[in-house]
Parts: structure tokens; C-alpha cells; sequence
């Protein structure tokens, strides 16, 4: 074990999740990281809210969860995602833009706990803006050598280019995608192949630990540099995915981390993403007994 409670930060967007008959708490970073405390880790997240009604709860959402808070105050709205949901539980999202998260200021209390860190997330959404890159890239470069540093790359809309997925990856040793956004890279960088030659192209060219690659209903696959684990996704009913790839990556991080091999970790977060599809949000109750069952 390297850490009997490793620090676990995830650095990006925080948001209210805006469903037809509710508000969720969410973004992507800190969904992971609230998974991954949920385990036993000390998790952390970096963004920023507005000085409003609605990041004030954000962060008392924070505190109740034990997620540790490096929230700062901006002058702007604290973000929200209008969130709509399919007949098969995949969400459509409308993400507002302005924008607190997307002004995220470096601090040196954020550097200080990136300085600790065994595991650190990022993805491209937070990095839309110029003022939220630059933080994202400076924190990161803080991070130990040894800290895992877990891109995922989480594609919406047009808050992306090839320039910024190929800065990300330089920056990472973790990289996870799905299928969909597979193909979306594989047009971006003219890659031919099968998928299994694509990820090994990734890893090689970006020297990765891992390489994370989710297909929905149909299982996922994670690569290291020797070895590879593909499991069947478990047959559940849906409520709803809303952030059910960022609980599969916070538990994921959390079992490398406390010793586990590739293929217990993989199968620890394939248990703790199938009970998040059954609930509703990113953030649901999840018993600790199945995170202890799953290991």
C-alpha cells in the first residue's frame, strides 16, 4: 500500500447539474474526487464559484461530503449544466459559459496541495478559457513525479482542439476516453487500426501508465504498458450515467493507488460505475459497503 489515505485533487469545473425536476451537484474532476473519497482517500477539489446563493451551497455541499474545499470566490455566476436526459439514461448537456470555473485563479494554497498530491484530474472542459488553462497547466506542473495525473478528456461540444488534447497528454500519465470520443481522436490525428492499436499508439507516443477506455453497455478496457483487462459492463436498469465514467475513474485511481493489481482496480470501478447508473446524479449515497465488497 503506498498510502494508507492518499490525497486524491481534482482541479475543473464545480457545478450545479440542472435536471427538469432537480439540481445535482457536479463536474467532472470533483465527481471523481468524491468517489475516490468515498473509498477512503483525502480528496480536494480546486475550482471556483460566484459570491451567490448557489456556490455558497456548492461548497456547504463540499464540506458535508468531507471533500476538502480549495473553492475560490470570482465575479462571476457559479456555474450551471441544463441537463435532459434520454430514454436510455444518457444525459444531453447545455453547458452555460462566463462562468466562475472558467476563471479559476492560481493560488498558493492550490499549489501547496498539488505539491502533496498522489493523484491529480483534469480535463479539456475547464480548460475553455484562457484564465482556467493557464491554472490548470501551472498546478499540474507542481505535481510530484510519482502522482498519478489522470486526463479525461470528457469532449463537449466545442471546448476542444487537437493543439489542447496534445498539451494534456504531455501532461498526463492516465489517460482516459470512450468509444465515441475513440473515434472522434481517431479522425482528429488520421489514425488507422483497430482500437487496441490506437490505445497502444497513445501510450507509447505519450508514455502512459494507462490508458482507460470506456464503451458504454458494453464493457471497457484498460491498458498498461504490459498487460490488458477488458471487462463485460454488468447488466443493470438505468436511472440515469450523469458522471458515472468520473465515479469509474476516482475508484479506478483509489485502488492503484492503495496496492491493488490492474485487474482488481478495473473491476472495483466497473462495480462502483454500475451502482452510480442506478441512482440519480453524480453524487449519490453509495453505501461504503459496496466500495469494500468491490475490492
Amino acid at each position: 500500500m503506498k498510502n494508507s489515505k492518499p490525497l486524491v485533487a481534482g482541479i475543473g469545473e464545480l457545478l450545479w447539474d440542472v435536471f427538469p425536476d432537480r439540481r445535482k451537484a457536479g463536474g467532472a474532476p470533483i465527481n471523481l474526487v468524491y468517489h475516490a473519497a468515498r473509498m477512503g482517500a483525502k480528496g480536494c477539489a480546486i475550482s471556483a464559484v460566484g459570491n451567490d446563493d448557489a456556490g455558497a451551497e456548492l461548497v456547504r455541499e463540499l464540506e458535508e461530503k468531507g471533500i476538502c474545499n480549495f473553492i475560490e470566490k470570482v465575479e462571476y455566476p457559479t456555474g450551471n449544466v441544463i441537463v435532459e436526459l434520454n430514454a436510455d439514461g444518457s444525459p444531453v448537456y447545455t453547458i452555460t459559459e462566463g462562468v466562475a470555473w472558467d476563471y479559476m485563479p492560481l493560488t498558493q494554497r492550490a499549489i501547496d496541495l498539488i505539491r502533496e498530491a498522489d493523484a491529480v484530474c483534469f480535463g479539456t472542459l475547464a480548460q475553455r478559457s484562457p484564465v482556467s488553462h493557464e491554472t490548470i497547466n501551472a498546478l499540474l506542473n507542481y505535481a510530484p513525479e510519482s502522482a498519478i495525473r489522470l486526463f479525461d478528456i470528457n469532449l463537449r461540444r466545442h471546448y476542444y482542439s487537437r493543439v489542447l488534447i496534445e498539451e494534456s497528454l504531455r501532461k498526463a500519465n492516465v489517460f482516459k476516453l470512450n468509444d465515441e470520443e475513440l473515434a472522434t481522436l481517431r479522425r482528429m490525428f488520421d489514425m488507422g487500426g483497430s482500437d487496441d492499436d490506437v490505445c497502444r499508439t497513445f501510450i507509447e507516443k505519450y508514455d502512459l501508465r494507462y490508458l482507460v477506455l470506456t464503451a458504454g453497455s458494453v464493457s471497457s478496457t484498460i491498458y498498461s504498458r504490459d498487460d490488458t483487462s477488458v471487462i463485460p459492463t454488468p447488466k443493470i436498469t438505468v436511472e440515469d450515467t450523469v458522471g458515472a465514467g468520473d465515479s469509474f475513474s476516482g475508484a479506478f485511481v483509489y485502488s492503484i493507488l492503495t496496492g491493488k493489481s490492474l485487474r482488481e482496480a478495473h473491476k472495483t470501478a466497473v462495480d462502483v460505475a454500475a451502482f452510480v447508473c442506478t441512482q440519480r446524479g453524480a453524487w449519490p449515497s453509495c453505501p461504503r459497503i459496496l466500495y469494500f465488497e468491490s475490492k
